[in-house]
């Protein structure tokens, strides 16, 4: 074993060790020369290398109607930017990007006045010059992020934009950048709109109607990309995938919602009405195939501004009328043949007239329940509910609440309240709200109460379904990729609102309203119709009846059918002054609403069709024989023979007469025998440049003159 050697050993160690310290403090000189004298170069490798997280959203569902039409859908919008620093030192092509702006700007400016003709080119030139003037904080000229138009484009105008001089260039050299945004459009315009719903676009959320009350479905789940900068280019890289918004099919008929608008705004404008709802429902289902809310804007017209038809409570008037005989008839208290003595339209109630509306013309004596019902009388319903109920008006009110008029009917709408009839033995500390013995007439015609539309009509509806109430269904169905991923199916609320009897006894006094009672304008020579007319004073602002013009609460609700109802409607107006009638006015875009959804559903027979006092002849064009003796002989037609027709089967080297046939029968006889066939003018041949009878040779072309 060899010695060791400490003298050769420890000089060889001490040299390794001195390198390696040189070593060292190089690399710590070389890291602190980077972090100070190149600290600004590598800032800008790490921005060219950064790797940020992107939220992607995904596409909002679209809303349909019943039968798949769009109602609401989102499209592509674009903000447009020019950087001016994009490229500033950089060449495109052979020029410099400044020498291009000042060859280009002019063109630019003009096409962009093209596109957007409320702007000169002046004013574009003068705006653009601005942004390309701008000193940023950080002293370089140009600004990065230039508005090119203020508003947000379409596509087509975004692709017209983006194919301008320079702006055509990649971003990074052009300048032309944008922002993209899901605009929500509605094919159909403002019809439904305060149901169907409306978003915000810049904050991409929803306002209100279907938009809001299904934006979760709607909206889908936004994904993740991760977007790195390799020198001028980014690359995203995906982590999640967006998943897109299902669609919501609804239960709204585009046709019957054009026809119910339409007859709104016609009798709002005949009568100089304020505001105007209509809710159209299918019986069986409870689908609102229709819902109008019309309210008269600053300018004179009328636009769906709030959704009242489920939002506007108030004092329902005569049709609620209707739930107060249900509930006596159901109690068994009276039946149709109970009189009752209106005397001359006056009776004084606890110290209250009680007044018809004919009291003026002496009242309507002697009636009995169901004449009350045909005729509105106010004395007739008062006094049945305070004389069998006046002693326990808790009994009376229960039965309300029994007969589906007060009932919650949780539609899924932002903005729905539900009734509002108090007990009497409720606590209050509202002076206006105490039960008094004048409470209990007043509410048992309309007054005293708050009902939306949308009760009333789901009220009527039962009715209608023989006691059966539904709930008002807006949407059907959630749609995804053309596959349906869930069902709403129709929901009952009661089973029976009151006994059958009660029922039945009630379908045939709303038939009697109308074919001989105030409801006449609602009726139909078609179809038979059942409903009730109301008429009602409303509070004015202030919450009073009296202070300056009156204003009316005109309805009608009934459905048709009458012998077997399909659907229910009610239609309410708003109106100051009179004159002022229920049946008179939204009795009569009742009407005009049934008689054009039955015209819509109508489906007649081939049969209905035929005459049988004349003969068909069909008209025969003159062509191919063969085929026109087929079609003939299938109908049981026997042809005459004396035709100028050919046969397809004749000799091919004949030129045929197709003098007097259609332009298509002509050119198939002809280049079927090789002749090249030119047309000039319309209609059947008038004459043919070769006579027929003419040996064809090849290369043969024959101008066919139509007239």
């Amino acid at each position: 074993m060899s010695k060791f050697s400490r003298d050769k050993v420890m000089p060889r160690y001490f040299a390794i060790a001195v390198v390696l310290t040189f070593l060292g403090l190089a690399v710590i000189a070389k890291a602190m020369y980077i972090m100070t004298a190149k600290k600004d170069y590598w800032t800008q490798v790490a921005s060219r290398l950064k790797r940020d997280s992107v939220s992607v959203k995904p596409n909002r569902g679209n809303i349909l109607s019943c039968d798949g039409q769009l109602m609401a859908s989102s499209i592509p919008e674009y903000k447009v930017y020019v950087d001016f620093q994009a490229g500033a030192t950089d060449s495109i092509g052979n020029h410099n990007r400044d020498s291009l702006w000042e060859v280009h700007i002019d063109t630019i400016c003009q096409e962009l006045h093209q596109i957007f003709p409320s702007q000169t080119p002046a004013e574009f030139k003068a705006h653009l010059l601005e942004g390309k003037k701008k000193v940023m904080k950080n002293g370089t000229i140009g600004a990065r992020h230039w508005a090119i138009w203020p508003k947000r484009v379409d596509y087509n105008t975004f692709c017209e934009v983006r194919k301008l001089p320079i702006f055509c260039e990649p971003p990074g050299k052009g300048g032309f950048h944008w922002e993209e945004y899901n605009a929500r459009r509605r094919p159909f315009g403002s019809l439904a709109q305060r149901t169907v719903g409306d978003m915000f676009g810049a904050k991409d959320s929803a306002k209100y109607g279907l938009e809001l009350s299904y934006d979760s479905i709607l909206r889908g789940t936004n994904g993740l990309m991760h977007r790195r900068k390799v020198l001028s280019k980014y690359l995203d890289i995906p982590v999640l995938t967006p998943i897109d918004g299902a669609d919501i099919v609804t239960t709204i008929d585009v046709g019957m919602q054009d026809i119910a608008e339409r007859a709104v705004v016609e009798e709002l404008k005949e009568i100089g009405g304020e505001m105007g709802v209509a809710i159209l429902m299918e019986v069986k289902t409870g689908d609102v195939k229709a819902i109008v809310n019309m309210t008269r804007g600053g300018d004179g017209e009328y636009h769906e501004m709030v959704n009242n038809a489920i939002s506007y409570r108030c004092e329902p008037g005569s049709v609620f009328k209707v739930a107060s005989f249900l509930v006596a008839l159901d109690d068994g208290v009276v039946d149709t043949s109970y009189v009752i003595h209106t005397g001359n339209g006056v009776l004084n109630m606890h110290g209250r007239d009680m007044k018809d509306h004919n009291w003026r013309r002496g009242g309507y004596q002697d009636i009995n329940v169901a004449r009350a019902l045909e005729v509105s009388s106010n004395i007739g319903v008062s006094h049945v509910i305070d004389k069998f109920y006046g002693s326990n008006p808790k009994k009376y009110v229960e039965g309300l609440y029994r007969v589906g008029i007060h009932e919650d009917l949780r539609i899924p709408l932002v903005g729905y309240h539900a009734p509002w009839i108090r007990m009497p033995d409720t606590k209050t500390t509202d002076r206006s709200k105490y039960w008094s013995k004048t409470t209990l007439p007043w509410m048992s015609i309309g007054y005293e109460t708050q009902i939306a539309p949308i009760n009333t009509v789901a009220f009527y509806n039962a009715i209608a379904n023989n006691g059966k109430m539904m709930q008002p269904r807006f949407v059907k169905q959630l749609v995804k990729d053309g596959e349906v991923i869930k069902e709403f199916e129709p929901v009952v609320l009661k089973e029976q609102i009151a006994k059958p009897q009660a029922i039945k006894t009630m379908q045939t006094i709303l038939e009697h309203v109308v074919s001989q009672g105030l409801g006449r304008k609602a009726g139909s020579k078609s179809f038979k119709v059942a409903g009730k007319t109301g008429t009602a004073q409303v509070a004015d602002q202030f919450g009073g009846y009296h202070s300056g013009v009156t204003r009316y609460w005109l309805s009608f609700a009934g459905y048709f059918p009458a012998d077997d109802p399909r659907y229910t409607c009610i239609v309410c107006l708003k109106k100051s002054g009179l004159p002022a009638s229920g049946g008179g006015m939204s009795g009569v875009v009742f009407h005009h609403i049934s008689e054009g959804v039955m015209a819509q559903n109508l489906k007649l027979s081939v049969e209905d069709a035929r005459d049988s006092l004349s003969i068909l002849r069909p008209d025969v064009k003159d062509g191919d024989i063969v085929a026109a003796e087929y079609v003939l002989n299938h109908l049981g037609v026997k042809g005459n023979g004396n035709w100028k027709g050919v046969k397809t089967n004749s000799a091919r080297t004949i030129m045929p007469n197709v003098t007097g046939m259609g332009a298509r029968d002509a050119v198939y006889q002809l280049e079927s025998r090789g002749v090249k066939a030119i047309v000039k003018g319309r209609g059947r041949v008038k004459s043919q440049s070769i006579y027929s009878g003419t040996t064809i040779k090849n290369g043969m072309v024959c101008e066919l003159h139509l007239e």
